[in-house]
């Protein structure tokens, strides 16, 4: 790109903020960033007169394009900021790509008195995790600023008496003992709901309530939800949220490559992912990632434990595919394309559910060893033109059956699909992991007396792992289980533990 029609894309940018990427000459995104207006900031680049360390002295050297993502809240740029860099691993990036910058927002609502808190490695431990963030500090302010319209608590540990943001009205007091737990729930549901940006219908949601709780003369309820409204609508004047289904989808390159390169009459919105995870047979399990808009939906990932036993990855990938796709999970709405992780055996598997249950739906595999994408022939919704590969600078190969796609490796298209073929795998290893975990930890605690199935889920909940119950001091062991379980539990253990003569 001439420098002439690079100062013109720059006169162009919006008042607005949102996501930015910079090129280099191949095209390459070599760094992402946000930006409140993005106008003034991704100009910042390019005036001399500013002082620039020795990165962004050599990024500014390499910038020949510039692109970007309009959004409509800063904490929506900051999301999309992640997933992007998640997904092209810009070279520029490595201070955003240590593990260390992503930060979770957890909450646990299978709890009694749900806690929120952060985290920076998320488990699967039930809790719902929201993320991830880059900017930590943005985050936390977002939440102290909720926290006054939703107050929730914090205590790992419920203590012996209210804290002091009970009393200043910012924890509902779970340790008071007189909190409503449903009530509290419902709280947090709302929480929930703004946090994964569903403003509008949030304020809907209020406005419906205060005026039927009005209508019932339940004065003090109305109040409590006018005031509740009326600081989400100040909100916006400390730290902005918004909703994420508004991000312009026609800006995002590999979601358009992507529908030119199957030949979608539509771009495809949600994207499910799928992935098969054991170890020699054992502990087969599957994994569902969604990807809405290019975006990692982690509130509609699903995990399936396989019930065919061994090592067979068609056999698999055909039944999670069937129980997905069963009566049962009508309520889940069905994706705009499947992206299975192998080659054309995986492939053919999934297919033939597909087909089985006339399933007109767009359905590729992403081959590991060179990144290849698998394309059945004739497939329903899929039309392969290979001058549009052509274009983006791909090749095609064909075979009886299937079309074979080759793309650069740093391709958008490639980039996305590498991303969602990722976290599948993450997350289906995730769930081998702690299946195998708890297959271990049961077997040492089932040989121990007096300690039956709910004695050892307690154990397992309060202490996290056989590890865990090992280094616990006997009066934490007389707590859970009482005196005499804990003694018998010590002297089973204690051949096992390492650091005891």
């Amino acid at each position: 790109m001439t420098n002439e029609i690079l100062v013109e894309k720059l006169s162009n940018l919006p008042k607005e903020p949102g996501v930015y990427f910079h090129k280099n000459l191949a095209g390459e995104i070599i760094y992402v960033g946000k930006a409140a207006v993005l106008k003034n900031r991704v100009r910042q680049y390019f005036q001399t007169s500013r002082n620039r360390d020795p990165k962004t002295e050599a990024l500014v050297l390499e910038i020949a394009d510039v692109d970007w993502i309009e959004v409509e809240s800063e904490i929506e740029a900051l999301f999309l900021e992640a997933e992007m860099i998640r997904r092209y691993l810009p070279r520029y990036n490595i201070l955003l790509r240590d593990d260390k910058s992503n930060l979770y927002v957890r909450i646990d609502m299978k709890s009694v008195y749900p806690s929120v808190s952060y985290t920076r490695r998320p488990l699967d431990d039930g809790a719902l995790y929201l993320g991830p963030y880059l900017n930590g500090f943005s985050v936390k302010r977002a939440m102290k600023y909720l926290r006054k319209i939703f107050p929730y608590s914090m205590h790992l540990i419920l203590p012996n008496r209210p804290c002091l943001q009970y009393h200043i009205g910012l924890c509902p007091g779970p340790e008071s003992g007189s909190l409503d737990s449903k009530v509290y729930k419902e709280i947090l549901k709302r929480l929930i709901m703004y946090l994964k940006g569903e403003r509008v219908q949030l304020v809907n949601e209020l406005e419906r309530e205060m005026h039927s709780a009005a209508k019932k003369k339940e004065f003090e309820l109305a109040a409590q939800l006018r005031n509740q409204l009326f600081a989400l609508r100040n909100l916006s004047k400390q730290v902005i949220f918004s909703d994420r289904e508004n991000m312009d989808l026609s800006r995002d390159h590999a979601l358009n490559d992507l529908s030119q390169l199957l030949g979608l009459k539509k771009i495809p919105r949600r994207i499910e992912g799928y992935d098969i995870s054991h170890m020699s047979g054992v502990d087969t399990v599957a994994s569902m990632v969604v990807f809405t808009n290019g975006v990692a939906d982690k509130g509609a990932y699903r995990k399936f434990k396989m019930r065919i036993l061994g090592n067979d990855d068609f056999a698999h990938m055909n039944e999670v595919l069937s129980r997905r796709l069963s009566e049962k999970h009508n309520n889940w709405p069905l994706p705009d394309l499947f992206l299975i992780d192998g080659g054309k055996g995986q492939l053919g598997a999934a297919l033939m559910v597909l087909s089985e249950r006339d399933i007109k739906r767009p359905a590729i595999g992403l081959a590991k060893q060179f990144e290849e994408i698998i394309v059945k022939k004739g497939w329903p919704l899929i039309e392969i033109d290979s001058k549009k590969i052509l274009a983006l600078n791909g090749v095609v190969m064909e075979s009886d059956d299937f079309y074979t796609i080759k793309l650069p490796s740093n391709s958008h298209v490639v980039k996305l699909l590498q991303r969602i073929r990722d976290e599948s795998h993450r997350f289906a290893i995730s769930y081998h992991t702690v299946l195998k975990t708890k297959r271990q930890t049961s077997s040492l605690l089932d040989d121990i007396p007096t300690i039956g199935p709910e004695t050892r889920k307690k154990l397992l909940r309060t202490f996290g792992s056989y590890k865990g119950i090992q280094q616990a001091r006997q009066w934490e062991l007389e707590k859970i289980v009482g005196e005499k379980r804990a003694i018998i539990l010590r002297q089973y253990m204690r051949p096992h533990r390492k650091d005891e003569i």
